[in-house]
């Protein structure tokens, strides 16, 4: 029996159709969408599916009922009209200057007037798209749809550049400004991106779009759920799991932790990036898919400039407004990581109404430390930092071993990366990103009744419980650690306590010196 066929890569809906690719239905959700509303705005992060809603709309739209034949939209939809569809994409292109940006509206609005004239006193782009529209609508009888496809990549890739953003603003703002002035020859308009748009200057005359970014009714609209899983992919869990030697139950605990977790709602509905669970059915290997397509360079430059304690990244809580943030501030880089899909919906709390998030899965979290690792840590390599005789020690206990190894890394790293005001914080950076990058389970800053535990480390026979401390004594941290109870949270575990306390030298950069308690 052949194996079902994965559309990698493959965002045109007629083609996934008509080649026979493996398709997740959300066509009930689609004629929810163009039924109950008019205009939207809708946010996911990259790798999520929206470029195929976006074509699955089109398809809708101009009327190709056939491909629909056997979904559910199939025995929703009676009408079936045909509509002037105008599909902006922004994704081929690096918008490095206003150049390119114009160029690229200029070419949607040339092909549009091939088919539907122009006018020479139209001379702006946002003029000539108005009277496209409106031509269009006139010729055809039909109402317009525009569906734009990442509307902000210019804007993302100009984040650190303000006086470009800026430009890139009124060009897009006058542009956008045409489907509020259009209303009356617009049937339906969808808008797509990775950012929200609420506190984006370019859409605060656009105020009729709906952004269903974080609505319940369409939290499962890109991604697919567990329900969807074992709905379309039954055969290939099951393949997968007899690969790996677990049982099917097994295996779905195994996807869940690695791939599973976004919430995009208070639903708390969770989602599987689509992008890597495809990958894994396709190749039958449980790897980091989603990161080996790349990450947002300006995610980097803006971590870089805010000095963001990235140990704080689990758990941090965001106002429900706040969250929907678009500016990119250097002291606040929350929403970004939000909305790039680095960070999900752990929780709500509707009395003070902020959310609590984190990272979505073990892929992500993975991912992401490793992607920011190089800014804190030198390269890992055999000879400097061996990640599986790493792990070994922690899970044998072989304290005076993982410690050596972590002070040959931190005597193997560039002076001038430590910042004079912020070395101890630093430090347990660094502390956190090795041993999470060797995949012991970390926690900074263990709250406690009598204080806060500097970092916890835990694996199935011990519970390391450190104190830090910077151009001081050893048995300073220790004392600390036993004055303050700090193991008392853990005395009805079976696991073997050890308390570790260390000191770190700010003039050798070293970790110069530890000492061990182990509770028996």
């Amino acid at each position: 029996m052949a194996r079902k066929k994965f559309p990698i890569g493959i965002q045109t809906f007629e083609r996934i159709i008509k080649d026979g690719y493996a398709y997740v239905d959300k066509t009930s959700l689609v004629y929810k969408l163009v039924s109950e509303g008019k205009a939207y705005f809708l946010s996911r992060p990259r790798r999520f599916g929206k470029s195929l809603l976006i074509s699955t709309l089109e398809a809708y739209f101009l009327g190709k009922k056939e491909l629909f034949k056997g979904l559910a939209i199939d025995e929703l939809e009676t009408e079936w009209e045909e509509h002037p569809v105008f599909r902006i994409d922004f994704n081929a292109a690096n918008f490095d200057s206003v150049e390119v940006l114009t160029n690229k509206l200029n070419l949607f609005l040339v092909e549009w007037e091939c088919l539907y004239g122009q006018r020479k006193e139209e001379v702006s782009l946002s003029d000539r798209f108005a009277g496209i529209i409106k031509r269009a609508c006139k010729k055809t009888g039909k109402q317009v749809v525009v569906l734009v496809d990442e509307y902000d990549k210019p804007l993302l890739q100009t984040i650190m550049n303000e006086k470009l953003g800026d430009q890139f603003r009124d060009i897009l703002k006058a542009f956008y400004g045409v489907l509020k002035s259009s209303d009356e020859y617009l049937k339906f308009v969808l808008l797509t991106g990775v950012t929200k748009f609420s506190k984006i200057s370019i859409f605060s005359d656009l105020n009729q779009l709906q952004d269903i970014s974080m609505s319940r009714y369409y939290d499962s609209l890109c991604g697919i759920t567990d329900d969807e899983l074992k709905k379309y992919f039954q055969e290939d869990i099951q393949l997968l799991a007899d690969k790996e030697n677990v049982t099917c139950a097994k295996m779905l605990e195994i996807l869940r932790l690695r791939y599973d977790g976004y919430h995009f709602s208070n639903n708390l509905l969770g989602v599987y990036n689509p992008f890597s669970i495809l990958n894994v059915f396709y190749n039958l290997e449980l790897r980091d898919y989603w990161f080996q397509t790349g990450t947002p360079t300006f995610l980097m430059e803006l971590l870089k400039q805010s000095h963001y304690d990235i140990t704080d990244l689990e758990g941090v809580r965001m106002d429900a407004n706040d969250i929907s943030n678009y500016r990119a501030e250097v002291d606040s880089p929350i929403p970004v990581i939000y909305q790039t899909g680095y960070l999900t919906i752990k929780g709500y709390n509707e009395r003070r109404g902020n959310y609590t998030l984190g990272y979505p899965n073990a892929e992500v979290k993975n991912g992401f430390l490793k992607f920011i690792a190089p800014s804190y840590i030198p390269p890992i390599t055999k000879n400097a930092f061996c990640i599986d005789g790493f792990m070994n020690d922690i899970e044998d206990g072989n304290v005076e071993n993982f410690m050596t190894r972590f002070k040959a890394m931190i005597a193997a790293m560039d002076y001038t990366l430590f910042d004079k005001e912020l070395k101890e914080k630093y430090f347990q950076t660094i502390f956190y990103l090795v041993f999470s990058l060797v995949g012991a389970i970390v926690h900074t800053e263990v709250h406690t009744s009598n204080g806060s535990i500097d970092a916890v480390i835990e694996c199935d026979d011990f519970i390391y419980i450190f104190e830090f401390k910077l151009d001081k004594s050893v048995k300073d941290a220790l004392a600390q650690i036993e004055e303050k109870n700090y193991a008392d949270r853990y005395l009805t575990d079976p696991r073997q306590i050890v308390k570790i306390g260390a000191n770190f030298n700010s003039t050798t950069h070293q970790l110069d010196e530890w000492k061990t308690i182990i509770n028996q």
